[in-house]
């Protein structure tokens, strides 16, 4: 276990100087995800947090929603020549009498560690399956003050401790709406530390995470507003582009979305009654 980095030999040229030195780069392997015995998905991810990666895996499935209703994660053996165990396989076993979604060949997903749940969701999938409104709670509506939302990238860089030493990592990070850090995990797949920090949410038993802003280190895909949605929370924010099926599903769900966030510069794509008066004024005021 603890392979989240590798070394590797690296020929380097700098200034027409070459040289040769060891790198440090993340390490990336498969994933293999079974519930109740049977393989449901495979990801590509950093080893580490894998009982939450599948069981934040699951809440975006909306297999899981409480965390009475799961019952235990364990390694399987891996196919290795010896037997040895490869800790790349997970089998998820629900509670007894929590629905287990049928599974068959066309269910299963592979996923990568760059598109997700491609091709799979859809807006009107994840409507009917959320389980939270993301305003639950109108008479204490969440609200965020622009300035927060500028600080959360440092705050994020500045906890990114495998990135530091590796450059190649995505991070996802909780916070609270006064910019409070609350939980931050890295993967080689955006989606993969959105799923790590979700299902440490859901062991612990905070699902719907209906007080926080998740803010992610790339671009806000649909299937990170789906992630969001999914467990609860009510604003996302990335430090680049969202892509339009993201926008159509924070608009109809109500999930404050917001991209190019760098600085005090960002865009408000939807739920921009959470970022205060002055933003709904001018909201109003260009129509």
């Amino acid at each position: 276990m603890g392979r989240v980095t590798e070394r590797r030999r690296v020929i380097r040229i700098r200034d027409g100087v070459v040289s040769t030195r060891p790198d440090t780069l993340v390490a990336e392997e498969p994933l293999e995800i079974r519930l109740g015995g049977k393989p449901l998905a495979i990801t590509m991810r950093t080893p580490g947090d894998d009982f939450a990666l599948a069981a934040g895996f699951l809440v975006s499935e909306g297999v899981l929603g409480r965390t009475e209703e799961l019952a235990n994660i364990v390694y399987c053996a891996g196919a290795t020549e010896d037997g040895s165990n490869t800790y790349n396989v997970v089998d998820v076993r629900l509670a007894d009498g929590v629905p287990v979604p049928d599974i068959t060949l066309e269910r299963n997903v592979y996923t990568t560690s760059s598109c997700g749940l491609c091709g799979k969701a859809s807006l009107d999938a994840v409507r009917t399956s959320a389980r939270w409104d993301l305003d639950t709670s109108p008479d204490t509506p969440v609200r965020i003050d622009p300035a927060t939302l500028a600080d959360l990238p440092d705050r994020l860089r500045a906890a990114q401790r495998v990135f530091e030493r590796t450059g190649g990592l995505h991070a996802a990070a909780l916070f609270t709406t006064d910019g409070e850090l609350l939980d931050i995990r890295e993967d080689v797949g955006r989606h993969n530390a959105v799923d790590k920090i979700v299902g440490r949410a859901l062991q612990q038993g905070l699902l719907p995470l209906s007080s926080c802003v998740l803010m992610v280190s790339g671009r806000a895909s649909f299937e990170l507003a789906q992630k969001a949605v999914m467990a609860g929370i009510p604003v996302l924010a990335a430090v680049s582009a969202p892509s339009s099926l993201a926008v159509d599903l924070a608009a109809e769900t109500g999930l404050t979305l917001v991209g190019f966030l760098r600085g005090t510069s960002m865009n408000v794509y939807a739920g921009e009654h959470r970022l205060g008066e002055s933003v709904l004024r001018a909201a109003a005021a260009t129509g």
